[in-house]
């Protein structure tokens, strides 16, 4: 089963919007959008199990909108691959949500791609 997120074009360039697919009543995962390139995540630091990165809906990124930072932790990830490159949990990786676009536009996730 596909889940839809948003339009492409609903998020804008170097921005992260958080999403709960789940109906867990918070974000599960997010997504960072980078030109045409969209990456999706698990809202879930390595560094303290399942502990929500941002500090406040959708504040995913560092403040000049080039890394993923955990705001709890002070955690900071390549947007690209995840990778911890500074902060407690060096050398861990964010969890990955494959996100698909349709030939419209439109972001899914496949819900098996979401389970922890």
């Amino acid at each position: 089963m596909r889940t839809y997120l948003c339009r492409v074009d609903e998020l804008p360039d170097g921005a992260a919007r958080g999403f709960d697919p789940r109906g867990a009543s918070r974000d599960t995962m997010f997504v960072v959008r980078r030109g045409g390139d969209v990456r999706g995540w698990l809202d879930a630091c390595p560094h303290v199990n399942g502990a929500p990165l941002a500090w406040r809906k959708d504040a995913y990124l560092s403040a000049d909108g080039q890394s993923i930072v955990c705001y709890g932790h002070g955690a900071v990830f390549d947007i690209d691959t995840g990778f911890c490159t500074n902060g407690p949990c060096v050398g861990q990786s964010l969890t990955p949500v494959m996100v698909e676009r349709d030939a419209a536009g439109a972001l899914f996730i496949s819900e098996p791609a979401i389970n922890e």
